[in-house]
């Protein structure tokens, strides 16, 4: 790549990445400028379908919640490295078989140990 061509690339970007930013602080600074601001006890009070709220706005989770979230990111992401194995099957043979197999019969170790801790118990 020559050198002059790849200086005219990296300065398209700064000009696009300038052209942004600046576009975005114009347009933050029209609405400090031209939108009406009044503010008033009332308007900040929290609302919800007509009626004071009456709860925290914040709900407290369980750590269960968090539990079986980082269950599904863990086996979700597990099931994503199938997808190169399924792709290259025919290349692997039957090693890619039986290393294939074992991964899955770790994943399948893995839920059971989570179902008898009671991990997936919605509660």
């Amino acid at each position: 790549m020559e050198l002059a061509t790849f200086g005219r690339d990296w300065f398209v970007i700064l000009l696009m990445t300038g052209a942004a930013f600046l576009m975005g602080m114009t347009l933050l600074s029209l609405n400090l400028i031209m939108a009406p601001s009044k503010p008033t006890a009332i308007k900040s009070a929290p609302y919800e379908s007509g009626m004071p709220g009456v709860v925290p706005v914040r709900p407290r989770y369980t750590p269960r919640f968090y539990v079986v979230a980082m269950l599904f990111v863990i086996f979700d992401i597990e099931a994503v490295f199938m997808f190169p194995w399924a792709v290259i099957f025919d290349q692997l043979g039957r090693y890619g078989f039986v290393e294939m197999l074992v991964f899955i019969g770790l994943l399948f170790v893995g839920y059971i140990y989570a179902w008898k801790k009671g991990a997936l118990e919605w509660v």
